[in-house]
């Protein structure tokens, strides 16, 4: 594989420019956006709760409300993004709007309660099924809140600093560990006010946004699977430009040095309040890496490809603390294990860790059936290892890479990579 591809659009800074720009007065204009499944349902849903939202050729152009979402005549569906979903029922409860919130059957099944609970605790009226979806979110007179959520999350701190916008006094979420910060970066943007220090951020509301200009930058967790792409195939040099250099984000860049990879970072300009990079790799001979636990947030959703570039590696790789896995679109932790096992390559998980036992260079054996369970990362991590091992590598489905990355087969094969349907 060679050559050089522009990162897709981050989808975490897509959803989020599209919801506080809603929420603005006036009018913003998005550029960059990442058209995925995923993102598009928010944009239909912050439509649904009275923002103009309409695409042109310069990108997306939104007419905010003012913070006055309306309360929609229907469900708002947020198909498989958890993302959307979490954020949106903050955005709503700060708002005084009424919705219901529902989603595809891998969405119902997710957790919801570590949203509703803080929201609940705020004044809001909640209620779920069993703490998933369905659920309903009915704003109103919110209060301040200081909250000690029990598992680190950027979507829990984000859907309650966005509800705090509309409380009257200063929320505290105080996070056992730091995660992504793309919220505390954005708001300012739009004329927000918060304060982070390390794990804990306060934000003083009640609080009014204005429309503004955002470029997304490009997404770490979908430029990973070229970079590993580029690294574990023989005689390869990719380039992926405009990424993501965010530390919270940049977890998957510093294991994979640390694995021995040849990766070059140049920096590049500043969109959306994110620093970005351009990114460049060529085949590497990596080597096992033993990661601790605390490194997991800012690459949570990287384990199913770095775990296919452990395939790769010599030596034994142990990949600490991935509970969080399990409440993803499938639980991601067994089904990476199922991917690497299926295809040759022998791995355990033990608790929460994940051990893959490196083949080396000469790489996997390949040859097997992924089972996808509708999560699109694993989908792309079983086609990436089928490009190195030995015999090709299927998936039982594909149709789910459009809700994170729908131009994923067009940049792999752009790169020289053999994909297709069977």
């Amino acid at each position: 594989m060679s050559g050089c591809i522009a990162a897709p659009g981050d989808k975490s800074v897509s959803h989020r420019a599209l919801i506080m720009a809603a929420l603005a007065a006036g009018e913003s204009r998005i550029t960059g956006l990442l058209e995925s499944e995923d993102v598009l349902a928010t944009a239909r849903a912050v439509a649904a709760l009275g923002a103009g939202v309409h695409r042109d050729a310069e990108g997306w152009r939104v007419v905010g409300t003012g913070g006055q979402f309306r309360s929609p005549d229907r469900a708002l569906d947020l198909g498989n993004s958890g993302t959307g979903v979490r954020l949106l029922m903050g955005a709503v409860a700060g708002t005084g709007a009424t919705a219901d919130f529902t989603g595809d059957a891998s969405l119902s099944s997710r957790p919801m309660a570590r949203v509703l609970d803080p929201l609940t605790a705020m004044g809001a009226g909640c209620t779920s099924t069993g703490g998933r979806l369905p659920a309903r979110i009915s704003g109103g007179c919110l209060n301040p809140v200081d909250w000690s959520p029990e598992i680190a999350s950027a979507q829990v701190k984000s859907a309650i600093l966005l509800a705090a916008l509309g409380a009257a006094g200063e929320t505290v979420v105080r996070e056992p560990a730091p995660t992504r910060d793309h919220t505390e970066r954005m708001l300012p943007l739009f004329g927000g006010r918060v304060e982070a220090d390390g794990s804990i951020v306060r934000l003083t509301g009640p609080q009014a946004l204005t429309g503004t200009r955002i470029e997304v930058p490009g997404d770490p967790s979908s430029a990973a699977f070229a970079l590993v792409a580029g690294l574990i195939m023989p005689g390869s040099a990719v380039t992926l430009t405009g990424v993501i250099a965010n530390p919270a984000r940049d977890g998957i860049y510093r294991v994979l040095e640390r694995m021995g990879a040849k990766l070059a970072r140049t920096p590049g300009a500043v969109m959306a309040g994110e620093d970005t990079v351009d990114l460049a790799v060529e085949s590497s001979a990596l080597r096992a890496v033993d990661l601790e636990a605390a490194i997991a947030p800012s690459m949570i959703d990287e384990y199913p490809i770095l775990a296919v570039a452990a395939a790769f590696a010599e030596g034994e790789s142990r990949f600490r603390g991935l509970a969080e896995l399990r409440a993803k679109e499938s639980d991601r932790l067994a089904g990476t294990a199922a991917l690497l096992a299926a295809n040759g390559v022998t791995v355990r998980i033990e608790g929460d860790d994940l051990i893959v036992s490196g083949m080396g260079p000469a790489g996997a054996p390949g040859g097997g059936t992924v089972i996808t369970r509708g999560d699109h990362r694993l989908a792309m991590a079983g086609l990436v290892l089928g490009c190195a091992a030995k015999s090709p590598v299927r998936i039982d489905d594909a149709a789910m890479i459009a809700t994170s990355y729908p131009g994923f087969l067009d940049d792999m094969r752009k790169l020289g990579a053999r994909m297709g349907t069977a």
